[in-house]
């Protein structure tokens, strides 16, 4: 494996990036200049040439790689057959297949169906659309740091202002906060059992003050939070909030557009906490970058909206299912799953030993390959390192390796990368990133 790079950005890349600034507004960002030209499992390479390690993964949308051999077939095969003719006018069998497929592999006991839209926010929208229906209710609560996504009702359940809400008022109404256990910011002396009993007494005191628990359609949760600083819950605090929808007849909504397919070690994310919620969102991972998503739930509530009341002209394309169903043949076939695992076990050992060298790590957490590391300028203030944490992102990529910050004080580090890196393109990257944090020390 070679990851030699030149100088970055290269010529072809800032003659690109200048046609960008003039053509293409500004709203869209990125995190390099650097303009792609090809990829292929853990490799990407630029119009320049240069070729990067990528622990980013399309923000969690390549578990299983890019262009991996078996979806571009899928996909070839599918194009050649049919584009789209719409769902709503002539219905296609993998469709169907892969909606079963899901129905049977998402966590519950339970009969379920599948609806597919085409990206993360529309199924969460649909999430909530059926949620309502199915209630008679239209009260939604979402946590604290949560991110949904861009749309309006997406935006407004999404916590953190900047830069997704800032601007965008008003949102949408009946759409509430409330607490997610942050066990490495707790006060000091609070365990985590402690926490976890105070957060969810918060959200009963919530129904008496805020907003009555039998208005309350749903409550939406990442059952590892992803743009918020991929924190960790016990299954102690997921198991409260199940407890809790149980109790006041609310439906819970699993956001596992990032934590799932096969990311923490378990094909989805709730599996680590021993609960099933009602309804459950999917999409990045879904298709390996082909625009795909679903809600999978309960079956009487996914049948609660009446007939031509979900969908959309796009939503659920034959090609999209195709590399849907091509996704789950490699997860299961290259044991990706537990590929995962060993990944996460890796890097979480590499930062814990970091830890030792380097003042500015202050905690190391994740669930299999959905790692974080958060950033601080003193471990007995915890006050975070925003700038460090933005320099080793830079001088990551200008070193041959792309990472993602995250966290509502955008002082975490996360890394996504593909379940199908081999062994010798992780600890490249490793080297590169340690060789960052070093200098960021300093």
């Amino acid at each position: 494996m070679t990851t030699e790079t030149k100088t970055m950005p290269g010529q072809k890349s800032t003659e690109l990036h200048a046609r960008r600034q003039n053509a293409v507004a500004q709203g869209p960002g990125h995190v390099t200049p650097l303009y792609i030209e090809s990829a292929k499992g853990a490799l990407v390479k630029d119009v320049d040439g240069n070729e990067l390690i990528d622990f980013a993964g399309g923000i969690g949308m390549q578990n299983i790689g890019h262009c991996h051999p078996k979806v571009v077939k899928a996909v070839q095969d599918a194009v050649e057959k049919v584009i789209h003719p719409c769902f709503h006018v002539m219905p296609y069998e993998s469709y169907v297949e892969l909606a079963e497929k899901l129905n049977e592999l998402t966590p519950g006991d339970f009969k379920k169906k599948t609806m597919f839209a085409n990206s993360g926010a529309e199924a969460v929208e649909n999430a909530v659309k059926i949620a309502r229906t199915a209630t008679g209710r239209s009260g939604v609560l979402s946590f604290e740091r949560a991110y949904h996504g861009r749309t309006l009702m997406t935006m407004s359940l999404t916590s953190k202002v900047a830069p997704y809400k800032k601007g965008f008022g008003p949102f949408a109404p009946e759409t509430y906060k409330i607490q997610y256990p942050y066990y490495y910011r707790a006060p000091y002396g609070v365990t985590p059992e402690q926490l976890d009993a105070e957060v969810l007494e918060s959200i009963e005191r919530f129904f008496l003050a805020e907003a009555a628990a039998n208005d309350i359609a749903a409550i939406i949760m990442e059952p590892m939070q992803g743009e918020g600083g991929f924190i960790v819950p016990s299954a102690t605090f997921v198991k409260g909030i199940r407890a809790l929808c149980d109790k006041y007849g609310i439906i819970m909504i699993a956001d596992e557009i990032q934590a799932g397919f096969a990311r923490t070690g378990k094909l989805f994310a709730m599996e680590h906490h021993g609960v099933a919620a009602d309804l459950t969102t999917l999409s990045k991972s879904i298709a390996a970058g082909m625009p795909l998503s679903a809600v999978v739930g309960r079956a009487e509530l996914m049948d609660a909206p009446g007939v031509g009341s979900l969908g959309g002209t796009f939503s659920g394309s034959p090609v999209s299912c195709a590399a849907g169903l091509a996704v789950l043949e490699v997860i299961e076939e290259e044991n990706l799953v537990e590929r995962a695992r060993v990944i996460g076990e890796r890097m979480q050992s590499a930062f814990r030993s970091w830890m030792d060298k380097y003042e500015i790590i202050g905690d190391v957490r994740g669930m299999g390959s959905m790692v974080a590391m958060e950033l601080v300028k003193d471990r007995a203030t915890k006050e975070p390192n925003k700038e460090a944490t933005a320099y080793v992102t830079s001088t990551t990529w200008k070193n041959g390796l792309i990472s993602l910050s995250a966290g509502i004080y955008g002082n975490v580090l996360r890394f996504l990368p593909p379940l199908t890196i081999t062994d010798e393109q992780l600890e490249k990257g490793l080297d590169i990133l340690e060789a960052a944090i070093a200098d960021a020390s300093k």
